[in-house]
């Protein structure tokens, strides 16, 4: 069945909206990289990296200033992309496994006449539904010679994992169905922990020094319990394995993953030729560049990779009716607090990287400031499809703002909520309210509160809660607060809900 005639039975159905886009439907590739901070990328501005195929599609599309995540985290990340919909309605708050029984955007655009294909990191134990192929990585997969998942089994590929997903990718796009528009997601595992770069990455990057953040040595003065409490700190948390450290030849096993483990208070490194023993402050900064240099030149590779299907969408003559977005399952600390990881809803961890590219319908260019977050993604693949958003995803097309027109009823906030505690690194569940210009936490198992102001204080270092002059604002705060959680249907169903013992999200 040809898509015009599939799409008219949809129509009869109830299922998109009665004006058909013009010719084809758009086909929609989607990029998704895994932690990758905005401010690792040039052009938004970075001062740490540069990444020219990234700011390609900057130049030659919109880049999204303040596009966020609701629960910063990989696994629920997925499932509300997939959904349209928070944690506590897909059911999926960490790393829980995904019901891929429910309805997701790809079963959606699969169902109007679309060639679907999942490439990549998937993390949410199940088998992906919805897509008329797919080659996954189990679990957090490896970053060299990794094993992939598909429906004829398990298979280990010779290589680095960025480069072969780029490869997977290139080969769906070659193989598909050319009568029928096509949505892939290809997913990158970089630059997720351990952060392991290809050779010629690690090399050029080691010898770099990478600037500082200004809040790197931060004392957490006025804040929560929960953040001096977290253990995601650069420099107390990171182990012998982040660092790249090399254990002593006789150690194997268990007796080799214990010295891996261990988070080192002094340090015996090579330092322009001379041996050192590196301990306080400078081993801290030692820590930092460490992390910072592996972190970015996983980078590099994911910039080549977008390098390398841009070139394909030109030389096949697909770039004029291909929307590519670029955008990472969530932010990441790059030392920010003193912090690596996510989960906090402070600024760097929630804030995505969204760069879109739609010739004809985008102007090269421009920057969009309107708040966007991650259960607007499902929305926007179906209003660009043509179809009817469903009333039960909760966010909404981003189209409107793709073609510079903000709706006058646009959001002025949006509701978060993280729920992992206990969990890894010790970060307290919290939910809370980001505004235009201010931002309400509530880390509800301390039953304490943090309050920042935007617009004065843009690296969130002072806590303005319980100041008598903020009373006003902290009220107004509140009762948007809970007027959303409310009209999210957010009944705490998961407050307390922690993923079975022995389950991280591996398939």
């Amino acid at each position: 069945m040809n898509i015009q005639v599939r799409l008219l039975s949809l129509i009869v159905a109830g299922l998109v909206t009665c004006e058909l886009p013009a010719a084809q439907p758009p086909n929609i590739l989607f990029i998704m990289s895994d932690d990758h901070a905005a401010h690792a990328i040039s052009a938004y501005g970075s001062r740490v990296n540069t990444t020219p195929s990234l700011d390609r599609l900057g130049k030659e599309g919109m880049r999204f200033d303040r596009c966020f995540a609701v629960n910063s985290i990989c696994t629920p990340s997925r499932a509300t992309i997939l959904t349209g919909k928070y944690s506590h309605i897909n059911g999926t708050p960490v790393f829980n496994r995904f019901d891929g029984s429910q309805p997701t955007v790809a079963k959606y655009l699969q169902a109007a006449g679309y060639h679907t294909g999942m490439i990549g990191k998937w993390h949410l134990g199940s088998d992906p539904t919805g897509f008329d192929s797919w080659t996954i990585l189990p679990g957090q997969g490896l970053y060299f010679d990794p094993a992939f998942l598909d429906v004829h089994g398990r298979r280990v590929i010779k290589g680095y994992v960025t480069g072969i997903i780029t490869d997977l990718a290139l080969d769906f796009l070659r193989e598909r169905p050319k009568d029928k528009p096509f949505f892939l997601m290809c997913h990158h595992k970089a630059p997720h922990r351990s952060w392991e770069p290809e050779p010629k990455y690690r090399n050029s990057f080691a010898a770099r020094k990478i600037p500082e953040p200004t809040t790197l040595r931060d004392d957490y003065e006025t804040r929560s319990d929960a953040i001096k409490e977290c253990q995601q700190k650069v420099f107390t948390d990171l182990t012998r394995r982040d660092l790249k450290l090399t254990p002593p030849a006789d150690l194997e096993g268990p007796a080799r993953n214990a010295w891996l483990g261990v988070k080192p208070t002094e340090v015996e490194t090579v330092i322009d030729g001379v041996s050192k023993k590196l301990t306080g402050a400078a081993l801290d900064a030692w820590k930092y560049q460490r992390y910072m240099q592996d972190y970015l030149a996983c980078i590099q590779s994911v910039d080549d990779s977008v390098g390398r299907l841009l070139e394909y969408l030109d030389t096949e003559k697909l770039a004029t009716n291909t929307i590519v977005i670029y955008t990472s399952d969530q932010g990441f600390f790059l030392g920010d607090h003193g912090l690596y990881d996510k989960r906090f809803m402070y600024e760097p961890s929630i804030r995505m990287p969204f760069l879109v590219r739609w010739p004809g319908h985008i102007q090269p260019g421009t920057v969009q400031t309107a708040l966007a977050i991650n259960p607007d993604f499902a929305p926007t693949f179906m209003d660009a499809a043509g179809l009817k958003v469903p009333d039960d995803m909760q966010g909404v097309s981003l189209i409107p703002l793709f073609l510079g027109k903000k709706p006058e009823n646009w959001r002025t906030g949006f509701y978060y909520r993280y729920y992992h505690d206990p969990g890894d690194h010790n970060t307290r569940a919290h939910y809370g309210l980001r505004a235009e210009t201010h931002k309400l936490i509530y880390f509800w198992k301390k039953d304490q509160w943090e309050m920042f102001n935007l617009l004065t204080d843009p690296d969130e270092m002072h806590n303005l809660y319980s100041e008598p002059a903020q009373q006003e604002t902290v009220k107004a705060l509140k009762a948007e607060l809970y007027r959303l959680k409310k009209e999210l249907k957010d009944e705490d169903q998961f407050a307390d809900k922690q993923p079975p013992a022995g389950v991280d999200g591996q398939r």
